[in-house]
């Protein structure tokens, strides 16, 4: 009896396609993406949502392109889709490092950094603080699952091979880049309004008592302040997180649209 390598073929053709788009996105968002996380975990769990979401794909290309110039093309398109869906995730919680970093600039703190294990660099401690509450609403808000069915949703409305990645597209993800500086200052600006009009008031009280030394006065209250203000300014975190992360589904959905 001749042995068929067709059937194989055809087996693993339905597999490798949603199997490009889910691990380039999950080397894109956050917290998986992280350098802190071990590669082999990220392939294990690229696999296992293959598995999971490859049979109940409707439409993809056949065997006979995975070598061809087609296939290259929609390999490449397939990466090119799973890491936009992942960066767009990611400028959420690149929006709330920023405001945190500015918050703790104004605070007198922008020499304590720590070093993150998402990004591998090193930020202030008030952006790590930060950072690990907006993780910690996003998983309170089941955006990780969220994301996965939107990642599913999208071989429904994005199907493979017939994703044409378009300047529309581009202009899309650019538009919503700009909420990264959007968020930030919402985030920002109590906090740093605050410690304007206390600087401002020590800056008054200098001319007013000119022997009087406003680094050991000053610095310290305004980290106080800073404190308070950090504490206070928790809710509109969750706020500013509630809705910058439907705004970038809703940029995903309308870039998965053919």
């Amino acid at each position: 009896m001749a042995f068929q390598i067709q059937p194989f073929v055809d087996v693993l053709a339905m597999y490798v396609w949603p199997f490009l788009r889910i691990s380039a996105f999950l080397v894109a968002i956050p917290a998986i993406g992280g350098a802190f996380v071990p590669r082999r975990i990220r392939a294990l769990l690229a696999i296992t949502m293959t598995l999971v979401m490859a049979p109940v794909i409707t439409q993809s290309l056949p065997a006979e392109q995975i070598l061809s110039l087609v296939g290259v093309l929609a390999a490449l398109q397939e990466v090119a889709l799973g890491l936009i869906m992942g960066f767009v995730t990611q400028l959420v919680f690149d929006a709330v490092t920023l405001g945190a970093q500015t918050v703790s600039m104004s605070m007198g703190l922008g020499f304590a950094v720590f070093l993150d294990r998402v990004s591998g660099v090193n930020i202030p401690v008030i952006g790590q603080f930060y950072l690990m509450l907006s993780l910690l609403i996003f998983l309170s808000v089941n955006g990780h699952l969220q994301l996965v069915q939107m990642l599913a949703d999208s071989f429904s409305s994005a199907p493979i091979g017939a994703v044409d990645l378009t300047a529309a597209d581009a202009n899309a993800v650019l538009t919503f880049s700009g909420q990264l500086f959007v968020g930030a200052m919402r985030i920002a600006l109590p906090a740093v309004t605050t410690l304007l009009i206390v600087n401002l008031s020590f800056g008054v009280m200098s001319r007013a008592a000119p022997s009087m030394n406003l680094f050991a006065v000053g610095f310290p209250i305004s980290m106080l302040l800073g404190f308070v203000v950090v504490y206070l300014g928790v809710d509109g975190l969750v706020g500013s997180f509630e809705s910058l992360f439907p705004a970038a589904l809703e940029t995903l959905s309308c870039l998965t649209v053919p």
